[in-house]
């Protein structure tokens, strides 16, 4: 089932149901509650690299959960707990999490300044590397693009980095068209450091530029 399409209200509302029970209890099967590394609100921990689940598309998150399970994207942690699971656990825990409410991702437009380094990435990639703008295929300032390209903004940057990492070492491997790994290789270890650092914080930051402009107007 794609849920943007063809759930009915009854059915995405037994599912939030049912992965609700599967985040704070687990499934009984083997699959041990989602809370326990996501946090209660689906926040993620950026202490320890896990991500923020809260406000993702359904259908994204029950394509990563089904890659853990066919193993196109590994992680130790991950793989057991999603081989527990089952089609309908699934879907019934990415609609949960795509539920809850994740942060309020910024929509103002700010031109890339040259000397953001971060920023200039962004937006207009590294092309002398051969890098396109994150925000080609992640949507202006990291919203994320419908099901396929997730949002970055407000994600944590340990989450990001290790990520950027799997791309590249090929542990992770269910991207469309096998665009990230290219793009990670590529990637100078600064460059990780400040485009994780970038999208983490993007919301706050234009938020204050936001603020900034309206003290400005008379």
């Amino acid at each position: 089932m794609v849920w943007g399409t063809c759930a009915t209200l009854p059915a995405w509302t037994d599912a939030i149901q049912q992965g609700q029970a599967i985040s704070q209890q687990g499934n009984g099967q083997g699959a041990v509650a989602c809370l326990s590394c996501h946090g209660p609100q689906g926040e993620g921990n950026a202490a320890v690299g896990f991500p923020r689940l809260a406000g993702l598309p359904a259908d994204y998150l029950s394509h990563q959960l089904r890659s853990y399970r066919d193993g196109t994207r590994q992680n130790p942690m991950m793989q057991p707990f999603a081989l527990a699971l089952s089609d309908e656990d699934i879907q019934a825990v990415s609609a949960y999490y795509a539920s809850l409410e994740g942060p309020n991702l910024p929509t103002a437009y700010q031109a890339a300044a040259p000397e953001n380094t971060a920023e200039w990435l962004a937006e207009r990639g590294d092309w002398e590397n051969t890098i396109p703008a994150c925000n080609q295929c992640h949507g202006p300032n990291g919203q994320g693009v419908r099901d396929i390209f997730p949002p970055l903004a407000g994600q944590h940057a340990s989450y990001m980095a290790a990520q950027l990492n799997a791309w590249r070492n090929g542990t992770r491997s269910n991207d469309p068209n096998g665009l990230m790994q290219g793009i990670a290789e590529r990637l100078s270890e600064e460059q990780f450091g400040l485009i994780t650092a970038y999208y983490a914080t993007l919301p706050e930051q234009l938020s204050s530029h936001a603020a900034a402009g309206q003290e400005e107007t008379p």
